[in-house]
């Protein structure tokens, strides 16, 4: 994560990643009991159970690491700050846990959000759960320093902060998604501590979003009160009340639509059952998809859910997938010796509490055949100690089918190479398949934690894009030893990205590529006619040899179809330079001054 500006607060070292083993709750509380935390023999493969649609009403158990609250329920409170005790600074734990509520009204509650901790209401409409409180992300555990506030989220529920103001001061990969927060959102530490998020969607602000030290967000579809400042990079798509186009003074960027969007999927209550919403997809949007009545889409039964537990195999889930089942993949760690291979068309894979698949002997995680309308959300790759020649791929080599009509959709798929232990992939992402929408993922190969060093985890690139036609919404790519993104295919569009060159190249000819100084951040090959992005920021801080120069950010062919907008290179405190930000245009980052070099349009 990006080191503060000289000017801002300064940030605590980095320190190895501490996994604790926390004890029990000694009693069990009614309705909302908490489970152990598991241990980790209890991550181990374990023998598959024959698959099967979920038996009990409403589709039945969804493990021990689902908490499902209701107005009645005893101590939620109490409950709620347990999970958090455990969860607060445990950024490489074992954890997780998903906390549901169904509709109703909670009062006096503030839910506060560690690691691994998703938390969502169970109806309809945002509005059908309501809380006269507080769902919090702060930075006490990391000395009023948010940057490293990962892997949480808040989804589908209405807040009335108490005191009128509620705070979600994250980094990256914690979405907050289908929200409707009846006064302000401040997005930055308590004492105004640096932070580095962000990502908003299908939601409603009614007050002002208040950034502060934010130093890149992006909102999506939604609909604000007001928006505070800007520090680097603000990126609206879609959104009512957004602030007008103005990069780079101040720098917003702003669309007045989403070219293409289709909501994450999510988990309901319809009557006493479970069912999985599937939102419909949508051009040129603008504003949230559910405050107009009921919102468009599908709706599935449980019952046509495999639900996952962790301790089942690829084997297990791969036979679930060949029933005609989808998957609903519970809070915990999957271990996989083959892929989980998508192949039936407009399949969901929905995971809940950052639910994680790591692929042990080299395999690829999850693999997604070329075909119409397969869903991914909610979920964690964590690549294994064998190299992985990819972690995650959307149609196999040489993918051809048109799917404009029902495309593909990644969302909040998040992908780490290091930081919990040992792990490595040649390429994080590839996309073959033509239309698809990645619509907020964060892609890390760790800077920080366990199993971390310039070959230790080595991962020469992130996301590699081969099909046509491809739009990313949200795009965060950071640390990787050569391009971070590659892009390939014909009619690509980005809207917003931001990316972080890796922090412990050992010097300079480490990253020559050639005759070029370093790997450009996003590169569009040499053949593309066609791209188009708007809101694009790079990072160096090359902490380990201070003098490595990088000739730009950016890379891109010099044709009349490749549009940028709104580029942005920052060397955070004069740890690195790049001589300029897109091939030979925009002038060098200077010294130590953490101040950015734009370019507005290119070519």
């Amino acid at each position: 994560m990006p080191t503060p500006p000289t000017d801002a607060p300064a940030s605590p070292a980095r320190t190895p990643s501490r996994r604790r083993v926390l004890a029990a709750m000694a009693a069990a509380l009614p309705a909302a009991s908490l489970p152990a935390l598991p241990s980790r023999a209890s991550a181990a493969p374990a023998a598959a159970a024959s698959p099967a649609p979920a038996g009990l009403p409403g589709g039945g158990d969804l493990g021990p690491h689902v908490l499902v609250f209701d107005p009645a329920t005893p101590d939620i409170q109490g409950t709620l700050d347990e999970i958090f005790r455990r969860q607060e600074s445990a950024q490489f734990g074992d954890g997780r846990y998903q906390l549901l509520f169904t509709p109703g009204t909670y009062n006096g509650l503030n839910a506060q959000l560690g690691f691994y901790t998703s938390l969502a209401g169970l109806g309809l409409s945002p509005d059908d759960t309501t809380f006269n409180g507080d769902v919090t992300v702060d930075a006490g555990w990391f000395n009023g320093n948010a940057t490293q506030n990962f892997w949480r989220s808040a989804e589908n529920l209405a807040l009335r902060p108490v005191n009128g103001t509620n705070r979600w001061a994250v980094a990256q990969a914690a979405p907050f998604r289908r929200m409707h927060v009846k006064g302000g959102l401040n997005l930055a530490p308590d004492g105004y501590g640096w932070a580095s998020g962000g990502y908003i969607a299908d939601s409603r602000i009614d007050g002002t979003v208040s950034p502060y030290s934010q130093q890149q967000w992006y909102s999506r579809d939604s609909s604000v009160g007001g928006w505070r400042n800007a520090v680097w990079n603000m990126v609206f798509s879609g959104v009512e009340g957004a602030p007008a186009q103005s990069f780079p003074d101040p720098p917003y960027t702003t669309l007045d639509t989403t070219p293409v969007s289709r909501e994450k999927p999510f988990l309901y209550l319809d009557g006493t059952g479970y069912r999985v919403f599937l939102p419909e997809k949508r051009t040129n949007a603008r504003g949230t998809t559910w405050g107009n009545g009921t919102p468009r889409g599908q709706s599935l039964p449980l019952g046509q859910f495999y639900v996952a537990k962790p301790g089942v195999d690829a084997a297990t889930l791969n036979a679930a997938l060949a029933q005609g089942l989808n998957l609903l993949l519970t809070p915990g760690i999957y271990h996989l010796d083959r892929p989980v291979d998508v192949q039936r068309p407009n399949t969901v894979v929905l995971g809940l509490g950052y639910a994680t698949l790591v692929p042990d002997n080299g395999v690829t995680a999850l693999k997604v055949a070329d075909v119409d309308g397969v869903r991914l959300a909610g979920f964690l790759i964590d690549a294994g100690p064998v190299n992985s020649p990819t972690l995650l791929e959307i149609g196999p080599e040489g993918a051809s089918a048109s799917h404009a009509a029902n495309p593909t959709t990644v969302q909040d798929v998040f992908i780490r190479i290091g930081g919990a232990g040992a792990g490595k992939a040649t390429t994080s992402m590839v996309i073959n398949s033509n239309h698809t929408i990645v619509d907020h993922t964060w892609v890390w190969r760790a800077d920080h934690g366990d199993g971390v060093g310039w070959e230790t985890n080595r991962a020469d690139y992130g996301i590699r894009v081969n099909g046509d036609d491809v739009l990313a919404t949200g795009l965060f790519v950071e640390h990787f030893n050569k391009y971070d993104v590659e892009w390939r295919g014909e009619r690509g569009r980005t809207v917003f990205f931001q990316n972080e060159k890796a922090y412990d190249a050992p010097n300079q000819a480490a990253v020559q590529n050639g005759s070029t100084k370093g790997y450009a951040a996003y590169k569009i090959a040499a053949g593309v006619t066609t791209h188009e992005g708007w809101g694009l920021g790079s990072y160096c801080f090359y902490h380990v040899d201070p003098t490595i120069r990088q000739d730009h950010g950016f890379e891109a062919p010099e044709k009349p179809g490749v549009k940028l907008h709104d580029l942005l290179v920052v060397s955070l405190g004069g740890k690195g330079q790049y001589e300029h930000v897109i091939n030979g245009v925009g002038a060098p980052t200077s010294g130590t001054s953490t101040v950015p070099s734009t370019v507005v349009s290119f070519p």
